[in-house]
């Protein structure tokens, strides 16, 4: 027969379970908390300590432990009690003045609150209003820019582009078409300064400009390949140029959907006799104000981050080599965008969007 103490019966009650099993479950409880509802559920089940340390790799006091301490205190026993330490002088009013002024007012002297600004009107100190701050996900130095389409037919628009990404037909091929027009071919006054350990690159703050050119680009959907042309113009002839060159480039017997804007260049009548010759396309036009739907404007936030904004072009010419340059590398390893939210999931986020502007005081 087994010989020591005898183990008091632990029995949970069933919001006692529910806690332990949510512990065990949730992913980011704490290692340490998680062990610790696992030896309560298993000492509730009947097993002794010895076979319980066994089956978790704990130490036999350690399973007594936290037995005894669920015993006296119940779950409040496995959590952990207060260190010892300074006490705290920030309180929770403190805390519940700095987020209610940093986003219920604004400073005298400025359109937000600074750190500094924030410690001097609450009596803390500048890093304690910075860990509140960030404890909170609060970042007044920071704006973002918005703009809700006015477009009636903006849900079926959204339906329908949506739908050609998540859901794109057979034996078609859909294309995002957009213009980057105006872009700069800009030389610096004077020669870069290169990057060196302890010093970024350096570049003089004004430029000559060298022209400018148009790019003409089309982002096949499901493949992540780009075909772009350069026209030093932008108009409906240099928009149906490159229609030629996208009908030349796709097999005949596929269809094309091209996902555009509602720019006038794309709605002349030149296009529009140009289309009606060729009824194996299909145009989807984006809301108004509401570009972000078109993948390639997302091709070219990429262009400009890593070819154009830090470029440095003698010509017009140049600057269109580097272009073509970049779709080419881009090309031989392509990437399509993944698009994961559908119709309903954006609406739903615009329409909370919309009750957020309603009920602010502005």
């Amino acid at each position: 027969m087994p010989r020591g103490r005898r183990l008091l019966p632990l029995v949970l009650t069933e919001e006692e379970r529910d806690t332990l099993e949510r512990w065990l479950r949730r992913r980011n409880t704490a290692h340490a908390l998680a062990q610790r509802a696992r030896v309560v559920m298993e000492c509730a089940a009947g097993k002794r300590n010895r076979t319980i340390a066994h089956e978790l790799r704990l130490d036999e006091d350690t399973v007594g432990k936290w037995r005894q301490r669920f015993l006296r205190r119940r779950v409040d026993g496995l959590l952990d009690e207060p260190r010892p330490g300074a006490p705290r002088t920030i309180t929770d009013a403190h805390v519940e003045r700095v987020v209610t002024l940093t986003l219920e007012t604004t400073p005298r002297d400025a359109t937000h609150w600074s750190t500094r600004a924030m410690a001097a009107r609450c009596g803390l100190s500048q890093s304690a209003v910075s860990r509140i701050w960030r404890a909170f996900a609060l970042q007044p130095h920071r704006t973002e820019s918005f703009k809700l389409s006015k477009d009636p037919l903006f849900i079926e628009n959204v339906r329908d582009i949506v739908g050609l990404y998540l859901n794109p037909p057979e034996r078609a091929l859909v294309l995002c078409v957009d213009e980057k027009s105006q872009i700069q071919a800009l030389d610096r006054a004077q020669p870069l300064l290169p990057m060196r350990p302890g010093q970024v690159e350096r570049r003089s703050h004004d430029y000559i400009r060298h022209g400018t050119t148009s790019l003409f680009a089309a982002l096949d959907v499901k493949t992540g390949e780009v075909l772009g042309r350069c026209h030093r113009r932008h108009r409906a002839v240099e928009f149906r140029k490159f229609l030629d060159t996208i009908d030349t480039a796709v097999p005949a017997d596929l269809d094309i959907h091209i996902v555009l804007d509602n720019y006038a260049t794309h709605k002349t009548p030149l296009i529009q006799r140009w289309l009606a010759k060729r009824p194996r396309y299909h145009l989807h036009f984006t809301p108004t104000g509401a570009s972000w739907l078109n993948q390639v404007e997302r091709w070219f936030a990429l262009l400009t981050q890593k070819q154009l904004r830090r470029g440095v072009h003698h010509s017009t010419r140049a600057l269109e080599r580097a272009i073509m340059a970049y779709i080419a590398i881009g090309n031989e390893g392509p990437k399509p965008f993944v698009w994961t939210k559908s119709a309903d999931d954006i609406l739903a986020s615009l329409e909370r969007f919309c009750r957020r502007i309603s009920d602010s005081r502005d």
